[in-house]
C-alpha cells in the first residue's frame, strides 16, 4: 500500500524509479504552489460576474493555501494509515471534482467550498505524500532531489498563468474551471507513479514466508502498531527550533510577491511592465532551486545545512529591506533577480533541513504538523502587511516589516541550533555477537576447563615436563561462570603461555655455555686463516 511499515528498514535507491518520484513530486509540487496563484486570472471576470469585491475574491487564493497548510496533520495520519499512493490517488479525484463543479457556481460561497476546500484539500492529498516518498527514494542524492522538485512551483507559474489567461478569453471563467479540473487529474497519474518501496529478495525467502504464516496470530496481534501522528517529534530540540522560525518566516516571505505588481504601478509604471516583474522573478526562481540543491549536497555543505538555510533566509530578508528603497521601475528588476535566488533557495532548503532534523520514519508526522503551524502564519501574514499598507499607504514599510520577520526566522534558527544542538560524537562501530549456538559452546567449553582445572589437571607441553598444577583447595573459574568476552580472552592467554615458554627455552639451548656458568663471558672463535 506504500505505507510507512513497508518502507522501514528499506535502503533509499537514490535513482532507478526514484526518478519517477521525483518527476511526479515535481508536478505535484508545481499544481500545489502556482495554481493559488493561477486562479487569481479569473478574479475579474467573478467580480462582474456575482458583484462582489477584489477583497472577496481573495478569499478563494487563501482558503486554498489555508487547506494546503491547515490539513498537515490529516494527511499525515491517512499516509501513516492507508500509504500514500492510495492517499494521492483519492486526493488527485478531490482536486479535479472541485473545480469541476465550481464550473457550474451561482454565488462566490460555491467558489470558496468547491475551489477553496475541496480542490485545497485535493491538493493538500497530493502535495505532502509526494514529498515523503522523495525522501524515502532519495538519501545521498536527497538535497538535489529537493531542488530539482521544488523547481517545479515556477515551471508550472510560468506555465499556468498564460494559460488561464487563454481560456478566459475564449472560453470565459466557467469553461476555463472545466478545463483546469481535466488537468489536475494528471495527480491521480503522479500518484500511481509513487510505488512504494520492497526490500531486496534473498535466499531462502519462500521458505521463511511459509514459517511465518504457520505462526500463530497472537505475534501480529502482539506486534506494536505504528503511531497515526508521532507527537514524538516535539521532543526533539532541533524539530522545535525549525518548527518556530518557520512560522516567523512564512509571516514575511509570500509578502513581495503579492506586493511587488501593486509596488510598480504604484510608481506609474504600465501594467504589462509591471506582471512582467513576476515573470522575470519566477524565471530565476527555475534555475535557482536545482542550483541550491546541488550545493547543498556537497559533502562539506550538506552537515551544515541548517547554517545554509539560515543564510539564505538571511539574504532573502535583506533583499527586501533594501528593495524597499527602490525609486523607479529598473531598481524592481534588479529586486526581483535577486529575491528570486534568495527565494529559490529557501524554496529548495526548506523540507531539506526537516527532512535532516527528523529522520525519514518521523518526517511524515512532522511535515503535518510544521504545514499546520504554517498555516496560521500564512494567514495572518499578508494581511497583515495589507493593512499596514492601507494604514501608512506607503509600501516601503510593507517590504521592511517582511524582510525583517524573515531576517529575525534566520537568526531563531542559526543561534539556537548552535547553542542548544550538540554535536553528535562519531560512533564507534557495534561489536558483532556471535550466534546463539557459538555462545552455548564457548559456555560448555569453559566450563569443562574449570571442572579440569579443578581436578589437579595442568596441560603438557612437548616432551619438556613443564607443568603448572592447580591447588586442589582453589575454586575453579567454573563456578562462577564468566562473559563470552572474558572467556575468550582467558582462551587466549592459556595458550599464549606455552608458546612463550617454549620460545624461552629454544633461546637457552641455542646460546653456547662458557665454563658453565651463567656469568661467564661468551668468546667468539676466531676466525681461521
Amino acid at each position: 500500500m506504500g505505507g510507512v511499515a513497508p518502507d522501514r528498514g528499506v535502503k533509499a535507491p537514490d535513482g532507478g524509479w526514484g526518478w519517477a518520484v521525483l518527476f511526479g513530486c515535481f508536478v505535484i509540487t508545481g499544481f500545489s504552489y502556482a495554481f493559488p496563484k493561477a486562479v487569481s486570472v479569473f478574479f475579474k471576470e467573478l467580480i462582474l460576474e456575482f458583484h462582489v469585491g477584489y477583497s472577496d475574491t481573495a478569499w478563494i487564493s487563501s482558503i486554498v493555501l489555508a487547506m494546503l497548510y491547515g490539513t498537515g496533520p490529516i494527511c499525515s495520519i491517512l499516509v501513516n494509515r492507508y500509504g500514500c499512493r492510495p492517499v494521492m490517488m483519492v486526493g488527485g479525484i478531490f482536486a479535479s471534482a472541485g473545480m469541476i463543479m465550481a464550473s457550474f457556481a451561482t454565488s462566490i460561497t460555491h467558489i470558496y467550498l468547491t475551489t477553496g476546500v475541496i480542490t485545497g484539500l485535493g491538493l493538500a492529498l497530493n502535495f505532502q505524500p509526494a514529498l515523503i516518498m522523495l525522501n524515502r527514494y532519495f538519501s545521498e542524492k536527497r538535497p538535489l532531489a529537493n531542488g530539482l522538485a521544488a523547481a517545479g512551483s515556477p515551471v508550472a507559474l510560468c506555465c499556468l498563468s498564460p494559460l488561464g489567461q487563454v481560456l478566459s478569453y475564449h472560453y470565459g471563467w466557467r469553461g476555463g474551471f472545466l478545463v483546469l479540473g481535466g488537468l489536475l487529474l494528471n495527480c491521480c497519474v503522479c500518484g500511481a507513479l509513487m510505488r512504494p518501496l520492497t526490500p531486496p529478495k534473498r535466499k531462502g525467502q519462500d521458505q521463511e514466508r511459509c514459517v511465518e504464516e504457520k505462526k500463530p496470530a497472537v505475534d501480529a496481534a502482539a506486534a506494536p502498531k505504528a503511531k497515526l501522528l508521532d507527537f514524538s517529534v516535539f521532543k526533539d530540540r532541533g524539530f522545535l527550533i525549525y518548527t518556530v522560525a518557520a512560522a516567523i518566516m512564512v509571516l514575511g516571505l509570500f509578502v513581495p510577491p503579492v506586493f511587488i505588481v501593486s509596488y510598480a504601478k504604484h510608481m506609474g509604471t504600465d501594467d504589462t511592465r509591471s506582471a512582467l516583474l513576476l515573470s522575470i522573478l519566477g524565471f530565476i526562481d527555475i534555475f535557482a532551486r536545482p542550483t541550491c540543491g546541488v550545493i547543498a549536497g556537497l559533502s562539506w555543505v550538506r552537515p551544515r545545512c541548517v547554517y545554509l538555510f539560515s543564510f539564505a533566509m538571511i539574504f532573502n530578508g535583506t533583499t527586501d529591506i533594501l528593495g524597499s528603497f527602490a525609486k523607479d521601475y529598473n531598481e524592481l528588476v534588479v529586486f526581483c533577480i535577486f529575491f528570486g535566488v534568495s527565494y529559490g533557495m529557501v524554496g529548495a532548503l526548506q523540507f531539506e533541513v526537516l527532512m535532516t532534523i527528523v529522520g525519514t520514519e518521523k518526517f511524515s508526522s512532522a511535515i503535518g504538523l510544521v504545514l499546520l503551524v504554517e498555516a496560521m502564519a500564512v494567514l495572518v501574514g499578508p494581511p497583515s502587511a495589507g493593512r499596514l499598507l492601507d494604514f501608512t499607504h506607503n509600501y516601503q514599510y510593507v517590504f521592511m516589516l517582511a524582510g525583517c520577520e524573515v531576517v529575525t526566522a534566520a537568526l531563531v534558527l542559526a543561534v539556537c541550533s548552535f547553542l542548544f544542538i550538540k554535536k553528535k560524537e562519531p560512533e564507534l562501530p557495534p561489536l558483532k555477537e556471535p550466534p546463539p549456538e557459538e555462545m552455548q559452546a564457548l559456555k560448555e567449553a569453559q566450563e569443562e576447563e574449570g571442572q579440569e582445572e579443578g581436578a589437579g589437571t595442568s596441560p603438557t607441553s612437548g616432551s619438556a615436563s613443564h607443568s603448572t598444577t592447580t591447588p586442589s583447595g582453589s575454586t575453579s573459574p567454573a563456578s562462577s561462570p564468566a562473559p563470552v568476552a572474558e572467556a575468550i580472552t582467558t582462551k587466549v592467554e592459556v595458550e599464549k603461555e606455552p608458546k612463550e615458554e617454549e620460545e624461552q627455552k629454544e633461546e637457552e639451548l641455542n646460546t653456547p655455555a662458557q665454563g658453565g656458568g651463567a656469568n661467564t663471558p661468551q668468546v667468539e672463535p676466531e676466525s681461521s686463516l
